[in-house]
């Protein structure tokens, strides 16, 4: 039985699993985009966001720390240089997973690990967004929503972004 055994050893030894782990952090961080199987990108995250997590304090330890982890030193540049850079606001959540379907092979879940800020589709959106709306607090209790003003000036405020970006496409176009 396996009560409370956390850890998906995706049929491997210990040594070849954290080898392999190593090797793909390595490669998510030099190219920000990698494609493996669904079982493979979940155990990537529980290992590479810590180490990722580190890089917003660039000191000694951390880069001591995060090179037990990756043992390359080119990884650790870009992790502390580039990559530090764009999720020093990010609270968390730095990978992201996206399904591509089966593979043709043998069947296997496929999917798509991607650094969140390098993704140009999905952020070039969300800033624009986030410059012109304000930040509202929300309540915890239950069936606390907005109200019937916030709901409208969130209406309004998606609107006018949206055509600010209508706007921009345009102009660009010309």
């Amino acid at each position: 039985m396996r009560h409370g055994d956390k850890v998906n050893n995706l049929g491997r030894k210990k040594g070849h699993r954290e080898a392999m782990l190593k090797n793909m952090a390595s490669s998510l961080i030099l190219h920000k985009r990698i494609t493996t199987t669904l079982a493979k990108a979940k155990a990537l995250r529980v290992y590479a966001e810590p180490i990722i997590n580190r890089a917003k304090e660039n000191t000694t330890h951390n880069r001591r720390v995060a090179f037990s982890y990756l043992q390359n030193k080119e990884v650790l540049q870009e992790l502390f240089g580039s990559v530090a850079e764009k999720i020093a606001d990010r609270p968390g959540g730095y990978l992201r997973i996206i399904k591509l379907g089966f593979r043709r092979s043998d069947g296997s879940d496929m999917a798509m690990v991607e650094l969140v800020d390098f993704n140009d589709v999905y952020t070039s959106g969300t800033k624009a967004a986030g410059d012109s709306k304000a930040k509202t607090r929300r309540s915890r209790r239950s069936g606390a929503g907005k109200t019937g003003v916030a709901a409208a000036t969130t209406v309004a405020a998606t609107a006018a972004v949206a055509n600010e970006v209508s706007k921009e496409q345009s102009s660009e176009e010309e």
